[in-house]
């Protein structure tokens, strides 16, 4: 069902994103970030996290990308240096454009555990210090659509029809797709970008009829060049994924922790404004966010 696909990607490379500690007592399975795959462009990392109170993300900057949360359980509340403060909850959206500069924290909203995806995205050159802006979907608003034992949550691009309203500075898809047991999927991906599929729930074959299931945590990478990928649900159970791809930047990239800029001159300079609360850093040299001073005291 859905576009008909001429050229299928394949699944040129797939691994299990294994646990690991981030912040304060959380874990997070990171599939791009780790050392098995540095940078996907213009994809930087992507994580699935899980935090349970009292850990986190307390305050902590960022410059030159985007960082999209997307919450699958639970909430987290969300406060920056601006005072641009909220919970976002299962199955809402938060698509943050850090530009030149962000400090702000990320923490449980209640009691359990807190699960969710964290993307981000890079940025090109003339947009990597542009001013931060914040882009916040509630769940009961993201672009849904169902056919043929497909449903998918529009998380930004197209799909079946319907379309996200959210603005992508570097062009990106993000689809949230559920697949019913014999189901089967074709969807179109632009010809020049790289995509990826990682598998929440259930297991899916990828790219051709005949390959290997791809079970839960696992990312799966797409080769390129293709118009689209095909999808087949041939367990009992549904199968969860999300179907993410990107038009490369073809820039250098240079990180350094939450900065990632083009060059390590830039990489100096950021660390000096960041150190020196200047460039986009100001407000950081007299705010701590509310869930980090309850974390001191």
């Amino acid at each position: 069902m859905g576009a008909v696909v001429k050229e299928p990607r394949l699944v040129v490379r797939k691994f299990l994103a294994r646990p690991q500690h981030e912040g304060v007592g959380a874990i997070v399975r990171r599939s791009i970030g780790r050392f098995e795959l540095k940078y996907f462009d213009p994809f930087l990392a992507l994580d699935e996290f899980s935090i349970s109170a009292p850990g986190g993300f307390p305050d902590h900057p960022h410059r030159g990308f985007e960082t999209v949360t997307y919450m699958l359980q639970g909430a987290v509340t969300h406060e920056d240096f601006e005072g641009h403060k909220g919970t976002i909850g299962a199955g809402d959206l938060q698509w943050m454009t850090a530009g030149r500069g962000i400090v702000h924290s990320e923490m449980p909203a209640g009691p359990g555990t807190q699960k969710g995806l964290q993307l981000w995205i890079n940025l090109c050159s003339k947009y990597k210090m542009i001013e931060p802006r914040y882009q916040e979907i509630a769940s009961k608003d993201i672009a849904e659509a169902a056919k043929e034992g497909v449903k998918v949550r529009v998380i930004a691009g197209e799909a079946l029809g319907i379309r996200s309203p959210v603005h992508t500075a570097t062009p990106t898809m993000y689809l949230d797709f559920t697949l019913k047991p014999g189901a089967h999927l074709e969807h179109p991906i632009p010809i020049a970008w790289n995509a990826f599929v990682y598998v929440l729930e259930g297991e899916g074959i990828f790219g051709n009829s005949k390959s290997v299931a791809v079970g839960p945590h696992h990312l799966a990478l797409l080769s390129s060049g293709g118009d689209g990928v095909e999808v087949w649900n041939r367990g009992l159970k549904p199968l969860r994924f999300v179907l993410v791809g990107g038009q490369p930047l073809g820039e250098p990239v240079m990180q350094y922790g939450p900065f990632v800029m083009n060059t390590q001159e830039e990489i100096d300079q950021t660390i000096e404004d960041f150190e020196g609360c200047t460039n986009g850093f100001e407000k950081a040299r007299h705010w701590r966010s509310e869930a980090t001073l309850a974390l001191e005291y």
